[in-house]
This record gives C-alpha cells, structure tokens and sequence, in this order.
C-alpha cells in the first residue's frame, strides 16, 4: 500500500486529516505492520476523545488481528498511561490513536515499542519498511486470537508517581486547584488525581462525549475559560491538558497562564532540589535558557537534544538523566516515573515543590531567571521548502556557527531563534527567545520574514 503524500510520518506517529490523508483502511494496514514489526502476543491499544477515535480504535484492533496479535483495548486513557501499562502488562507493544494538540480534524497513530517508549528512528524505519511492502503475513483462520478490552489501567499511573512524591505533605497543604481537561484523555481522571493529593478541586471540559470545547493546544490564547475561572476565584494554580495529556501548562494566581517553558523548568528544578542530586538533565533545542540557568546553578549539567519526545528520551537514556523534557510543549519527563512526558508528573510535581517550600506559584515564578519566548509558525508546502530554509539560513548566518542538528538554532549571547520543519504539521516553527520581550518578538519576526522569502 502506498502512502498519501499529504501524510505525515515522523519520529511522533503517523498522522493526516482524517479522510484525507488518514482513512480506516490506511490505519488498518499500519496496525497490522506494527503487529508484525512486534510479533505475535498482546499489543495495548489507547485512544483520545475525538470522534474518529472509535471508528480507528476498530481499524487499528482488524489490522493487529489479521496478523495474529491479541489486541488489549484500553480504550480512552492518556498517553503516559498506555506506555507505563505496557510495561506493566508486559505487552509486546502499543498503539496510541491521537493527534495531540493538533485541531479536531485530524488523527494519528503513536506507536511504543516494549519498553514503553515510542519507536526510534530506526525502529520506526523497520516499522515503514514492513509497511511499504507488497504483501502482509495475514495469519490463517485457526490463528485469530481474542481482542481483550482491559481493566482501566490508570490506577498504574497513578501508584506510580505517588509512589515517588510526598503525598502527605501536599495533602496537607490542601491546595485550591483549577483544571482544563480540553474533554480529553485526561478528563476522566484528573479530578481525582487531585483530590486524592488532598486538593479542592474545579475542573471545566471534562465531558468525554462533547468534543473539544476550547482548541487542543493548550496555549494562552485558547485558555480563557480556565483563565476566567481562576481570576474569578481563590484558586492557587491553574492547570491546562492538552488532549491526550501528556502536555502541561500552569496559571498563577490571576489566571495568567505561564508558557509551556516554565512548566518544565519548574519540574526540573524541583527534582534537583528533591532528590539533591548532581547529575544530567536532557532538554531538546527548543527549551528555554532558564532551564540551563537552574541546572547549571544547581551544580549539574545540560545536554540539549533533536525536538520529539523519542529523541529526548533517548538521549536521557543515553547519560542516565535524572530530569529532562520538552520546553516547547510544557513536557515533564521524570524517569522514576517513567521515560514518558507527563502531566500527571508535572502536576504531582509542581505542587509538591509548592508544598516543600510553603510559597505561591507567584512567588516561586518570580525567583525563576526571566526570558521572553515568541513562538511563530509559517505554513511551508513540504520538505523541499524546508530544505532550502535551513540551508539558506545557515549560509546567512555561518558566522554564530549555528546548531543544525534539528532544523538550525543561531544563539547569541542575549537571546536565540530555532527555525525547522513540525514533526506534526506542514509548517516551519519559529522559536525566539531574548530577556526583554521586544527583542524576542522583533527576532521571531526577523526570522519569519526571512523564512517567507525564501519559500516564496
């Protein structure tokens, strides 16, 4: 079967527009060659609250049937939870169907391999390989297995993180908490999540049934409800979940939400001063200086890696990371939780940092380093495009030696500006960052200028 070109296929899944790009059949036929890629045993399947869920949930439990694999349905649960539940249900693998933050529209396919991580580049290369195939090993009638659906697993979650926190001591602190679950994957057990860390708790987008109510990526724009809520009320922090919930941001006090880039500085710093650890910390290209700035001030050290959750984790694996994630995305990766960003994690976390230190979120926000992040995007018409932006780019500005792992980084001494094609839509994301929010904004737009130019 070949591929739409309109698809994407990265290191975060496959992913398109939902009938379009993406159809039953396209998904049907990927779940069968990631049941053979895996082999034949048992193989979770999860999925988030978008309509079309259902209709591939089906899809994706056919193809890993017709290839001899015992589907476990799990049904609507977040991201991190499948992957912690495969390794505690020593499955041979899973499926997640979500698109994340992307809008309602579109749909996707996460795959994690027996460790409970996504596939890497090359595993995911195997993966395309089996797929591009001319035929699939469809197993004889007498070797069809049962599709299962499972236990809700969350509770596995739940053990997990608790298990690695002072649950006591926020209890304690019986904290006011607001939550937006986007009617997520997240909806149907965040709220209790909290409560059970002691918390009086407000959630709003917790019907599973209705849709996103809000756009899927949790940004500041897209919060006002929450926002409203906490402004409104006496509450002493703010959550927000993206759709699958593996995302985080935070509001303060007045309802101000604070960058998915504090969400992760705030987790690492917390662990370093928990755990009194030196040690490594793994943050991909796009995360904030302030990250650099807390580790390095906390005697350990930083290693910068390729955006994607996978090349994170890899690289935490790699230098035995004791904290890491994604800036960008308000993505905590604690590993004595698991390699996985988490905004159970992060939640667990930020709150247990306020309780240890008997401050506001306000206050420690304020004693954090202060930079200015402007994010901007350019829709670009494919890899080509993209292509000749990066290498155009780099030409311009050889002289800061930029960083061209991933897309191109140039840094100066004040501020930086990463320029490089999503792993999750057909655009060129542009990051700038500075210490005073001019310098941020007149760099991004610099940037997107010049980068419209060249794909013009």
């Amino acid at each position: 079967m070949k591929m739409s070109t309109s698809l994407k296929i990265s290191v975060s899944g496959v992913r398109g527009v939902v009938g379009e790009s993406l159809t039953p059949s396209l998904v049907a036929y990927f779940a069968a060659s990631f049941g053979e890629y895996v082999g034949a045993g048992r193989v979770l399947v999860a999925r988030d609250t978008r309509p079309t869920g259902t209709m591939f949930e089906n899809a994706v439990v056919s193809g890993l049937l017709s290839v001899g694999c015992q589907p476990v349905i799990l049904g609507v649960v977040p991201t991190p939870t499948l992957q912690m539940a495969v390794v505690k249900l020593r499955a041979n693998g899973g499926i997640i169907i979500s698109a994340s933050h992307n809008p309602e529209e579109w749909n996707a396919l996460k795959f994690v391999n027996s460790s409970g991580i996504f596939l890497n580049h090359n595993e995911a290369d195997e993966l395309l390989d089996i797929y591009n195939q001319p035929y699939t090993n469809y197993v004889a009638e007498s070797e069809y297995r049962n599709a299962h659906v499972a236990e809700n697993p969350f509770g596995i979650h739940k053990d997990k993180i608790f298990s690695q926190i002072d649950v006591e001591l926020v209890r304690k602190s019986k904290f006011k908490v607001a939550i937006d679950c986007c009617n997520g994957a997240g909806a149907p057990y965040a709220k209790s999540f909290l409560e059970d860390l002691g918390c009086e708790v407000t959630a709003i987008f917790t019907d599973i049934e209705n849709g996103f109510e809000r756009p899927p990526e949790p940004v500041a724009k897209n919060l006002g409800a929450l926002s409203k809520l906490v402004r409104e009320g006496t509450f002493d922090i703010g959550f927000a979940q993206d759709p699958d919930a593996d995302r985080l941001v935070l509001l303060n006090t007045k309802g101000e939400a604070l960058g998915e880039q504090l969400t992760l500085v705030l987790a690492i710093s917390h662990v370093l001063e928990k755990t009194k650890k030196h040690g490594n910390v793994v943050v991909n290209l796009a995360t904030t200086k302030a990250a650099e700035d807390v580790v390095t001030a906390a005697g350990s050290t930083i290693s910068y890696s390729k955006i994607g959750e996978i090349n994170v984790t890899s690289e935490m694996i790699a230098k035995k990371a004791i904290v890491g994630g994604e800036g960008g995305s308000g993505g905590v990766i604690w590993p004595v939780v698991h390699h996985c960003r988490d905004s159970f994690t992060g939640m667990a976390l930020i709150l247990e940092m306020m309780a240890s230190r008997n401050e506001s979120i306000d206050a420690i926000v304020k004693s954090l380093p202060k930079y200015f992040t402007v994010n901007r995007k350019i829709a670009t018409s494919g890899s080509r495009a993209s292509q000749k932006v990066i290498r155009e780019l780099r030409e311009k500005y050889a002289a800061q030696k930029p960083n061209t792992s991933d897309g191109i980084r140039i840094d100066w001494d004040d501020r930086w500006v990463l320029v490089r094609p999503s792993n999750t839509e057909p655009v060129i994301r542009i990051t700038a960052e500075a210490k005073s929010e001019k310098t941020a904004e007149d760099l991004a737009a610099k940037l997107a200028e010049e980068t419209g130019k060249i794909i013009s």
